[in-house]
């Protein structure tokens, strides 16, 4: 089907801004992508994109016609995948993203095994701390550790992620051991801090004795790749707030040491996100079942 491949990669390269972009989250070189592009304009008899040597910009008429053939795309995915209910055997291409730490240590090592189940997908995964607009991005499943905000996103609970606040054996001798969570405000403490634009982690929430309390702590390190922190923790440059299965193993071995085990920070969710119409698909609710029950016994054997 060379007219509907072209449509997918037409509507990409409008989304993710440049034919190289489009053409790598297809699967295809920046080559083969701007050909199916000038497939599509002499099919079609108008141009597109303006193309200048640093930009690609769609025309008056291609955005027109990329809010039309996005809905002919949406169409014949739902139609696929309404057949594909009919013999329940998950195919095609599932697109996943993910926070780097759970990303790495929980999800990308089951995703073999899923594919060995299920050989006739194929898991495209992208991994970061930073907020990612499902819809907009065209993903399938959105995988989270903390409290997404409200959407019309379906929402799926996995498991609820113990965490912990710990330090570098290192440092705890050069700034000592704090013995109340209030020794964390003003400058006795650094505190490694997860923060990107629109982030929500601008402050700690701890366990009291009188119930969680929002506690505004500061450092000198930030960072918006949560393993970084684990990084700077190791070095001894300050506190980090990790889930528990993310640190398990430096605990386990010393390198890192929990500190206010009495006070510990408040549990995450970690769950994922999906569109409703997408639980249709027998890929999206096969890997989405398949995640959530080894997940929780990764999770469980890693803290």
């Amino acid at each position: 089907m060379p007219y509907i491949e072209s449509l997918r990669v037409f509507a990409r390269v409008i989304e993710l801004g440049s034919i190289t972009s489009g053409g790598r989250d297809l699967r295809l070189t920046p080559a083969v992508a701007s050909k199916r592009i000038k497939e599509l304009e002499k099919r079609l008899g108008v141009r597109l994109f303006n193309r200048t040597t640093r930009s690609i910009t769609p025309t008056e008429v291609g955005r027109v016609f990329y809010d039309e053939a996005r809905k002919v795309l949406e169409s014949l995915d739902e139609a696929e995948a309404a057949v594909a209910n009919f013999s329940d055997t998950p195919r095609g291409v599932i697109r996943v993203t993910a926070p780097l730490g759970v990303g790495r240590r929980i999800i990308a090592p089951l995703v073999p095994r899923f594919i060995e189940q299920f050989p006739d997908t194929r898991v495209q995964m992208r991994l970061s701390d930073r907020i990612v607009d499902l819809l907009a991005e065209r993903l399938d499943v959105a995988f989270f550790v903390g409290t997404p905000k409200e959407s019309n996103l379906k929402l799926r609970k996995i498991a609820e992620c113990d965490r912990v606040l710990c330090a570098a054996p290192s440092y705890l001798e050069r700034f000592g051991t704090p013995k109340s969570p209030d020794d964390l405000l003003g400058n006795g403490h650094s505190c490694l801090l997860l923060r990107y634009p629109r982030s929500p982690e601008y402050f700690w929430m701890l366990e009291t004795e009188t119930g969680p309390r929002k506690f505004d702590v500061m450092g000198k390190f930030d960072a918006d790749d949560s393993d970084v922190l684990t990084e700077w923790a190791l070095a001894g440059e300050g506190i980090a707030n990790k889930p528990r299965f993310d640190v398990a193993p430096h605990l386990k071995t010393g390198r890192l040491v929990e500190v206010l085990s009495q006070t510990p920070p408040s549990p995450s969710l970690f769950g994922c996100l999906y569109p409703h119409r997408k639980l249709q698909d027998p890929k999206i609710r096969h890997f989405v079942d398949f995640i959530s029950k080894n997940s929780r016994k990764a999770m469980e054997a890693a803290g």
